[in-house]
């Protein structure tokens, strides 16, 4: 502990407030005390009573700050507003980017709209949701807009202002507010019927059309009766996607936290209305070692703050720390609404949570599922690569390169990069052959390297001038940025060929060849190949890189082709420069649309006049001249 840190601690107080763990000026923790001098010097006491990642956390600490508060329900929210505004290491972080659609009822206006919102505001209007996916909400929207007559247009109303009505009000689809053909009374009660079936009240609402269509059907108005009963059916198709449970009607969150000793998981399932509208899982990552209750306290106030209105009743698997608090933070962020905490032991709401526990255990399981099957088709991967090749470490950058032409003509060579057994797009790069005429792989591959690896040395070397290359070579970008195994498309000769113009760059990487018959391994100086086993990740991993090296090359050299045709099609044309060919190409997208043009379509094009397109229509439409036996 450096003086700074005696100091501060000695002159902390204790009232209750948040503090702000520094290491080398970047803050790495924030927490909240109800008695500031107590808990921050807990940190520094005995480290047997911390868990393995809080004496990592403190072995790194050198400064901290505090900010003073009133109250404890003020150090909890400023907690949540420094967490989200720092991101700290060592914090549970809730990294949700999912904003869920809701349905939005502006009931202050007249003639409100059913709208499809990403955030509720607090604008006094009626918000339903969240759902599940923009497709399902509009699935709803639907089936409200053949239900009810309400009007979908953003248009203005304005008192006096009467505009036609438009084809929906003909359609019987909407009661035509902008043509007054309406009143404010008349379209509440529609407004009204909405809102109930949304909210899960829909007795009234299907009893209502169910007296209909038996009133029309004994008129002997037997359209109007199909109608009516095809709104019945998308209404209770509505409600049954929607799993009802016996909740009494209310809306409520049901919070679960389980965890591996590493991370934890946090299943939300949501019920609005007395109905299951679906759940979500959210991977709180390090925070494994945590307390159940102390992971939800933090995630309640952080899924909270972002627009979420919380229900009046948040069911938990166990009680989150400061549970009062926490109660009074969330009952601001709803205008004084009624929100309660509970962890339910039996009944029906016990039942939930038990849901939710085992949602989120499956949850958790899949994901390490995932997370171990990436790993082995990757780093694990790039373990059992450095063993089949005999590296001492595991490469971290992989490179691969192909050469592709066609027949010797517009030769290309495409250079792919793995890091950590992952794709890095950003590094890939393209060569064209320069130096090598007709097809010689041998010959290209070699040109490649040696210009790939002169690059390499060049920018090193500047970088060394100025000071700024590490002493372990990493970090490092471009050319730089060496890679630590090469793969070469190719057998034994390609390898020779690679290895010789890396090794005269001054440079001895790790190289091998994949010579794609038998799927072998060449490794320079060794006559023997390699067979890996066809289920080996190793394998696997290098013919990804093979094949994306191939795939990488293949369309380069097909664009280029493409190109080489248009320009050598347009270049026979006398008169046609390149300022024409480039406008031609701009307008007519392609030389077989320039070839079917008429006078007239190639005359609108700039810089062309009726003599150059008559030049051009008579190149693509003139008879080709016969070749004599």
């Amino acid at each position: 502990m450096n003086e700074l840190l005696r100091l501060k601690l000695e002159k902390l107080p204790t009232c209750p407030g948040c503090y702000l763990m520094k290491s080398e000026g970047q803050i790495i923790y924030v927490g909240k005390a109800i008695n500031l001098k107590n808990r921050v010097r807990q940190y520094f006491q005995s480290a047997k009573d911390h868990t393995v990642k809080v004496r990592a956390m403190v072995a790194r600490i050198d400064d901290f700050d505090i900010v003073l508060c009133d109250t404890n329900l003020e150090a909890l929210i400023l907690e949540c507003n420094l967490i989200k505004l720092h991101k700290p290491q060592y914090n549970i972080l809730l990294k949700d980017d999912k904003h869920y659609p809701y349905l939005r009822i502006d009931v202050t206006q007249d003639y409100p709209r059913v709208e499809l919102v990403r955030r509720v505001e607090k604008d006094r209007a009626r918000y339903f949701g969240p759902y599940m996916g923009a497709t399902g909400v509009r699935e709803v929207l639907d089936v409200l807009r053949s239900l009810f007559p309400l009007r979908t247009c953003s248009a203005p109303i304005k008192p006096g202002s009467v505009r036609r009505p438009c084809l929906h009000h003909q359609l019987g689809e909407c009661l035509a507010p902008c043509a007054g053909l309406t009143t404010p009374e008349a379209y509440g009660k529609v407004v009204g019927e909405v809102i109930d079936l949304l909210s899960g009240h829909s007795d009234a609402v299907l009893t209502r059309l169910q007296e209909q269509m038996t009133k029309a059907a004994a008129e002997m108005r037997f359209e109007q009766a199909a109608a009516l009963r095809d709104r019945i059916r998308d209404a209770q198709n509505l409600l049954e996607r929607q799993k009802a449970i016996n909740v009494r009607g209310g809306d409520q969150d049901i919070l679960a936290c389980v965890s591996d000793g590493i991370d934890a998981m946090v299943e939300v399932v949501f019920v609005r209305g007395g109905h299951m509208i679906g759940a979500e899982n959210y991977a709180l990552e390090g925070a494994g070692d945590q307390p159940g209750a102390q992971v939800l306290g933090q995630f309640l106030m952080q899924f909270y703050d972002d627009g979420r209105i919380p229900p009046s009743e948040i069911l938990c698997m166990e009680l989150p720390e400061q549970a009062a608090d926490i109660e009074l933070a969330l009952r601001e962020r709803k205008d004084g609404g009624r929100v309660d905490l509970r962890d339910p032991q039996r009944g029906t709401k016990h039942k939930l949570v038990e849901l939710a526990r085992k949602n989120a255990l499956d949850a958790l399981q899949k994901r390490n599922a995932h997370l171990a099957r990436q790993h082995e088709r990757t780093v694990g991967a790039c373990e059992a690569l450095a063993r089949a090749v005999g590296m001492d470490k595991v490469p971290r950058r992989i490179e691969g390169y192909d050469i592709s032409n066609t027949q010797g003509v517009l030769s290309v060579a495409s250079m792919v990069v793995a890091i950590d057994g992952q794709a890095a797009r950003k590094e890939y790069r393209h060569f064209r052959i320069k130096t090598v005429e007709g097809a010689n792989d041998f010959a290209s591959m070699n040109e490649v390297l040696t210009r790939r690896f002169t690059r390499a040395a060049q920018e090193r070397e500047l970088l060394a001038r100025q000071g700024k290359l590490p002493a372990d070579g990493r970090g490092l970008s471009g050319f730089a940025d060496l890679p630590d195994l090469i793969l070469i498309d190719g057998g034994p000769q390609q390898l020779r060929f690679a290895r010789e113009a890396m090794l005269a760059a001054g440079f001895n990487i790790p190289i091998f060849g994949l010579a794609k018959r038998l799927e072998e391994i060449f490794l320079p100086d060794q006559e023997q190949s390699i067979l890996l086993d066809r289920k080996s990740p190793a394998l696997h991993l290098i013919q990804r890189i093979r094949d994306e090296a191939h795939r990488f090359g293949i369309t380069h050299h097909r664009n280029l082709r493409q190109k080489a045709g248009m320009h050598s099609a347009l270049e026979e044309i006398p008169g046609i420069g390149a300022v024409r060919r480039r406008a031609l190409l701009t307008h007519f997208k392609s030389v077989s649309h320039i070839a079917e043009a008429s006078v007239e379509a190639l005359c609108q094009v700039e810089g062309i006049g009726p003599a150059q397109a008559r030049v051009i229509y008579e190149h693509f439409h003139a008879p080709k001249q016969q070749n004599a036996d």
